[in-house]
């Protein structure tokens, strides 16, 4: 009896939902082009985690440039208006002090406080921006538990593709990552 109650919970346990499928590599070159080979199959919902930066990866996964340099420009500019508006308003409308004659308000004077303005629009824009686009904090992820995935932070190079993928099959995806150098090719369920 006690036998059976076992052997049904190993079944309950084995039998989760399918998160995606993992596979690792060993070689960064291999890594790129199964990259290459992912997005040219179009794969939407996949990722390539590595223990250091590999050049030439995004290129190879079809990663768009980031939008994260038009967000900081646009606090540089906030930044710059601030401090202008700023400066303008007090020393030309609000508190106007006559000092030797010269004009209530004047750019060339107020340069380092637009610079320092800017400086920290910048900042506090990229951080922000950053922070939007990578969907932080995010305090859990899919793969965390595989071992596999815990390997890539210390000398593996892992792919995950996702189940939602609209070109996710279990066998098909798995003998696709083998076909592409890929060792320890799994099935992850929750």
């Amino acid at each position: 009896m006690m036998h059976e109650t076992l052997t049904t919970q190993d079944a309950a346990v084995n039998t989760g939902t399918v998160v995606g499928i993992v596979g690792e590599f060993t070689d960064p070159n291999a890594l790129i082009h199964a990259a290459e080979a992912m997005r040219d199959a179009g794969f939407r919902k996949w990722d390539v985690h590595t223990p250091y930066p590999v050049h030439g990866l995004d290129q190879a996964m079809g990663v768009k440039r980031s939008i994260l340099t038009y967000i900081s420009f646009t606090g540089m500019l906030g930044g710059l208006s601030t401090a202008l508006g700023l400066q303008w308003w007090t020393g030309a409308y609000d508190y106007k002090l006559n000092i030797g004659g010269k004009e209530f308000f004047n750019w060339q004077f107020s340069m380092p406080i637009d610079f320092e303005l800017s400086i920290l629009g910048t900042a506090i824009f990229t951080v922000l921006g950053l922070f939007a686009l990578c969907k932080l904090p995010t305090w859990y992820n899919r793969y965390q538990e595989d071992e596999s995935f815990k390997k890539a932070t210390d000398d593996t190079f892992v792919i995950t593709v996702d189940c939602e993928d609209d070109r996710f099959s279990e066998q098909g995806t798995q003998e696709m990552l083998r076909r592409l150098g890929s060792k320890n090719v799994h099935t992850v369920t929750n």
